[in-house]
């Protein structure tokens, strides 16, 4: 009943939005009388910010329409080059012939966001490599008719993806998904897939959530598995495209993600106010540039976030050594002729050092010369892979690292 009183509630407050839009523009506008009242722009601010509190956030766009190769400024084309039911392989077609560049697939996580929060991660990388990100489908858009979709599926998509790019792909997986790529790479090893990545470099994810739990980490423990399937888990409503399914709902992974920092984001939202009655439009477009991205999620299928939860988060089978991918056992010691990379930000709040540095000590027959750690100084979770330590510091090493593969 959650999803469905939460889809009323944006209804029932849909006509006051339209409302105090209308006022906004009335009480703003040069011409009109009632901007000449005392407090009108404030007035008018309050009513701007709560239709962006309000309002609904759509997938965003990439919007990377350019690059620059050898210092020239060449179009980007974005393609779907496999479609599958709960996500997308999507491609990054520069208008410039460079076969020397290395194949990267980044791959998303699929924890709330869309993939297009990885914007500044796909940017730096354009340049220099052939870009490609898995591009996750919104679960309740995904018909029931689809079938269900759990971790063991994650782990058969980004199979399926490597292998239809081929030989010497180097796969960058960001945050959640480190535990499926790993998985995944484990067993094109052991069964010697020609596909097998030539390089894997794993970015601030829990392949240990054991090592200095952060508060989601402490969450998923404090809680039996029955907790979250009886609190966090809902069928969608109609008429969504996938009415019925169940899934853990997005509002409630993002309102667990802005109660981590409400004081930050009361503040930006107390600065959006004064900015906008100010009529300080850079400020106003920073901000909304930033909250278009944060505030626009998706729902997860509730047999991939539970299998999530109990599997990575709970039982920690990965790092235990008693991951079974379909009953099989995964062997990360089978990974012999991939390169790895692990990367951590040295204040990361959701995947704390020593979680992703984890997977050195599972992939041992990797050669030491062909294997590195990184770990950033100052750099929360996102300034892992956007920003400028992600700009400046963290991606020349990781262009360097996929090079000498």
């Amino acid at each position: 009943m959650m999803y469905f009183a939460h889809e009323i509630g944006r209804a029932a407050l849909k006509p006051m939005r339209i409302l105090t839009s209308a006022q906004s523009t009335l009480l703003r506008h040069p011409k009109s009388p009632l901007s000449r009242i005392p407090g009108a722009r404030s007035i008018a601010s309050a009513y701007s910010v709560f239709g962006d509190l309000t309002r609904r956030y759509p997938k965003p766009a990439f919007n990377l329409n350019t690059t620059i190769c050898d210092g020239e400024q060449v179009d980007v084309h974005e393609a779907i080059i496999k479609r599958k039911p709960f996500a997308q392989l999507k491609h990054f077609q520069r208008d410039v012939t460079r076969p020397e560049d290395p194949k990267l697939l980044i791959v998303a996580p699929l924890s709330g966001h869309y993939a297009s929060l990885l914007r500044g991660t796909v940017e730096a990388m354009l340049p220099d490599h052939d870009v490609y990100i898995t591009d996750w489908r919104n679960a309740c858009q995904v018909p029931l008719s689809e079938g269900d979709f759990g971790l063991d599926d994650y782990i058969d998509y980004v199979m399926d993806f490597i292998d239809h790019l081929g030989p010497d792909t180097h796969v960058l997986a960001v945050c959640q998904p480190v535990v499926a790529v790993l998985a995944a790479t484990s067993i094109m090893a052991e069964d010697n897939h020609p596909a097998t990545p030539r390089s894997l470099a794993l970015m601030s994810g829990p392949i240990d959530a054991r090592v200095d739990p952060t508060e989601p980490c402490k969450l998923a423990t404090k809680h039996k598995l029955i907790w979250f399937r009886r609190n966090l888990v809902h069928p969608v409503p109609a008429p969504y495209p996938g009415a019925f399914r169940k899934v853990y709902p997005g509002f409630l992974q993002l309102t667990g993600f802005v109660n981590m920092n409400l004081k930050r984001h009361a503040a930006a939202y107390r600065e959006l106010f004064r900015s906008i009655r100010d009529n300080e439009t850079e400020k106003v477009s920073r901000h909304r540039e930033f909250y278009d991205e944060y505030l626009a999620v998706m729902d997860l299928p509730a047999t991939y976030y539970l299998d999530t939860i109990k599997r990575v988060f709970q039982e920690f089978h990965l790092a235990r050594g008693c991951f079974r991918y379909r009953g099989r056992l995964v062997n990360p010691a089978a990974i012999r002729n991939t390169a790895l990379m692990t990367i951590e930000g040295e204040k990361d709040d959701i995947s704390s050092p020593g979680q992703t540095r984890a997977a050195q000590d599972l992939c041992i027959n990797v050669p030491d010369s062909r294997r590195i750690h990184h770990l950033q100084p100052g750099a929360g979770h996102y300034g892992v892979f956007n920003g400028s330590a992600w700009r400046n510091d963290i991606s020349p090493r990781l262009k360097a690292f996929i090079r000498a593969a």
